[in-house]
C-alpha cells in the first residue's frame, strides 16, 4: 500500500467526474444572489427525486395506514439527516475535485474499494428495483398492462436516458424539476380531498419511543430511512455538483459550497412535503377508515376514489407514481456510471451500463410478480428499501470520514459541532440498523 500524498489522499486523482459534462455549465456570468442560486440549481434537485422514489411510496403508505401520522416524526428526521450528509458530499466534490467513489478509491486499498463498490451497487439494483416495479404498478393503474409486462417494459426507458444525454445536463435538469412539481401538485390535491386533522399532524412529528420499541413500526421506520437516505445520493451528488464551471480559488470553492448547498436544502424540502404527503394521505384516508392494512400501492389506488368520494383522486394518485418511476430511472444511470468509474476507473457505454443495472432489477421483479403478483411486489417494494438502508453506512462514514479529516479538506474541513453532528447521525444510522438485525435473527431463531 503506498504512503498517503500531501495532500492526504493514497492516489492521486487522475480524472474528472462524469468527464462528458464536467465543468459544463458556467456560473461565472452570474451576477447577483437570485442569479447565483439559479446558476446553481439543478443537481439537488436530481438528488431529491432519490427521495421521492417509489420505495417511498410502499414505506409511506404502510406507515400511515397501521400507524396513523405516528411515523411523520421518522420522515421528518430523515429529512433532516438527508440535508446534512448531502451538504458533506458538496463540500467533498467541490473542495476536492473528487466524487465519493472516486475519494474512496484514493483512500482505501484496491480490496476494500472492491468491497465497497459491490455494496453500492447491491444498492443501486435495489433501488432500481423498487423503480421497475413502481413503474409497472403505474402502467397497469393507469394503461391496465398486466404487471409483468409493465416490468418487462420498462427496459425500454434505456432509450430516454441515451437520448436526454445527447441534450444536455440543463436539459435533464429541466426534466427533473417539471416531474418534481407534477409529485408536488397531484398530492398537494390528494391533501385536500383527504382532510387530515392539522393537530394529529403537528403531533406526528414529535418523535416517540414506541417507534424503537414496537418491531414492526421499527421494520417499516428503518425502511423509511432507507427510501429516504439514499446511498448512491451520496455519490451522485458529490459528481454532478462538478457539472458548475467555477473559479478554481478557495473564494470561488467557498461560493459554490455555499449556493449548491441552497440548492440541495431547498430541493429536499421538496421530499420533505412530496413524502409527509404520501403518509398524511394514508393516515387520513385509510388509518381513519379502518383500513390499516393498506400496504401496497394497487389498494390504495383502488381505494382513494370511493373513501374520498373524488373522482380525480386514484387517477392522480398513478399519474404521481409514474411521474417517481421515471424522475428515478434519469438519476439511476448517472449514480451507476459515477460509482464504476470512480470505483473501478472504468468507462462503460451508458446505454450498456444501464441494461446491465435494469436486467439484475428485472429479473427478481419478473419472477416474484409472476408468481405472488399484487402482494409479491409489495412486500419487495419494502424489502427493497430495508436493503437501501443496511448499505447506508457503508457510503455515509467514508463521507464523514473525508469531509472531517484536514489534510484532504484543507479550509473547508468540518467544523467541529458539524463534525460531532455528522457522526452522531450516523451512529443514528448504524444503531438503527444493528436493531433490525437483531430482531430479524431472532424472529429467524424463533
Amino acid at each position: 500500500m503506498s504512503a498517503p500524498l500531501e495532500s492526504g489522499w493514497r492516489e492521486a486523482n487522475k480524472t474528472p467526474s462524469l468527464q462528458e459534462v464536467h465543468g459544463s455549465i458556467s456560473t461565472r456570468g452570474a451576477v447577483g444572489f437570485w442569479r447565483k442560486l439559479l446558476a446553481f440549481s439543478g443537481p439537488g434537485y436530481l438528488v431529491a427525486v432519490g427521495y421521492m422514489d417509489p420505495g417511498n411510496w410502499a414505506t409511506d403508505l404502510a406507515g400511515g395506514s397501521r400507524f396513523g401520522y405516528t411515523l411523520l416524526s421518522v420522515i421528518l428526521l430523515s429529512n433532516f439527516m438527508a440535508i446534512v450528509l448531502q451538504a458533506l458530499t458538496v463540500k467533498l466534490g467541490v473542495a476536492t475535485g473528487r466524487d465519493l467513489a472516486q475519494a474512496c478509491r484514493d483512500h482505501y486499498s484496491k480490496p476494500v474499494s472492491i468491497m465497497l463498490w459491490v455494496l453500492c451497487e447491491i444498492a443501486i439494483c435495489a433501488c432500481d428495483l423498487a423503480e421497475v416495479i413502481g413503474s409497472a404498478i403505474a402502467l397497469n393503474l393507469l394503461f391496465h398492462i398486466p404487471l409483468v409486462w409493465g416490468v418487462c417494459l420498462t427496459a425500454l426507458d434505456v432509450l430516454l436516458v441515451l437520448y436526454l444525454q445527447h441534450k444536455g445536463f440543463r436539459f435533464l435538469e429541466a426534466l427533473v424539476i417539471t416531474l418534481t412539481i407534477t409529485i408536488a401538485v397531484c398530492f398537494g390535491m390528494e391533501m385536500l380531498y383527504s382532510k387530515p386533522a392539522i393537530g394529529a399532524i403537528l403531533t406526528g412529528f414529535i418523535p416517540r419511543a414506541e417507534i424503537i420499541q414496537n418491531k414492526e413500526m421499527l421494520y417499516i421506520a428503518i425502511g423509511i430511512l432507507g427510501a429516504t437516505v439514499m446511498p448512491h445520493n451520496l455519490y451522485l451528488h458529490s459528481s454532478i455538483v462538478q457539472t458548475r464551471k467555477i473559479e478554481p480559488t478557495n473564494e470561488g470553492k467557498r461560493e459554490a459550497i455555499r449556493f449548491a448547498t441552497l440548492d440541495s436544502t431547498i430541493a429536499l424540502m421538496s421530499a420533505l412535503f412530496i413524502n409527509a404527503a404520501i403518509l398524511i394521505v394514508a393516515a387520513a384516508t385509510f388509518h381513519k377508515s379502518g383500513h390499516s392494512d393498506v400496504g401496497e400501492i394497487q389498494d390504495a389506488y383502488k381505494l382513494l376514489t370511493p373513501l374520498l368520494g373524488a373522482p380525480l383522486a386514484s387517477a392522480l394518485f398513478a399519474l404521481a407514481l409514474l411521474a417517481s418511476g421515471q424522475n428515478s430511472t434519469l438519476t439511476g444511470t448517472l449514480a451507476g456510471q459515477i460509482v464504476m468509474e470512480g470505483f473501478l476507473q472504468i468507462r462503460m457505454r451508458p446505454w450498456l451500463r444501464r441494461l446491465m443495472t435494469r436486467a439484475l432489477a428485472i429479473v427478481p421483479a419478473v419472477i416474484v410478480t409472476a408468481l405472488y403478483g399484487e402482494s409479491g411486489t409489495a412486500k419487495l417494494l419494502i424489502f427493497s428499501q430495508v436493503i437501501l438502508s443496511l448499505q447506508l453506512s457503508f457510503a455515509v462514514i467514508p463521507l464523514v470520514l473525508f469531509t472531517s479529516d484536514r489534510r484532504k479538506m484543507g479550509e473547508f474541513v468540518n467544523a467541529a459541532w458539524l463534525k460531532w453532528l455528522a457522526w452522531g447521525i450516523t451512529a443514528i444510522i448504524v444503531l438503527l440498523n444493528g436493531k433490525l438485525l437483531f430482531d430479524q435473527v431472532l424472529a429467524w431463531i424463533h
